[in-house]
């Protein structure tokens, strides 16, 4: 079971919140459950989140958890067809720019079916219990 993840390592609330969620979700399924699982995440920002980063940065929430970037033309093929939407914008001083994106997490089965969409705030309990039906 997939679950694909848009978001970059500079976000302030949405992605810490989204993958501590998932970090959760992982430890409520157990080991062995947690291991059918695989969350990539996809950043949206490739200027600043070079694969060490990406690396480091999921490190943090768990070690299992993938991540990758591309070029901006290989992101809009990548994130288009999940209906993500991203757009860089400035912020202040201390922050650069900012990446508005959109705050979904996608469930690709072992067929390779899309079957949910998580909301953001949806909870780590809820996830993990939508998770469990589909690595039985």
């Amino acid at each position: 079971v997939l679950l694909v993840f848009f978001g970059y390592t500079f976000c302030p609330d949405v992605c810490p919140t989204t993958l501590a969620d998932l970090s959760h979700a992982m430890q409520i399924l157990g080991p062995k459950k947690a291991a059918q699982v695989q969350v990539l995440y996809v950043s949206v920002d490739p200027d600043r989140d070079t694969p060490d980063r990406l690396k480091t940065y999921l490190a943090a929430f768990n070690p299992a958890f993938l991540g990758m970037t591309g070029t901006p033309n290989e992101l809009i093929a990548a994130s288009t067809p999940f209906g993500i939407f991203y757009e860089q914008h400035e912020g202040t001083a201390a922050t650069g720019y900012l990446v508005d994106h959109t705050a979904t997490v996608t469930l690709i089965d072992k067929e390779g079916y899309v079957r949910l969409v998580f909301p953001y705030g949806m909870g780590s309990e809820l996830i993990a219990a939508d998770l469990d039906q589909f690595v039985k």
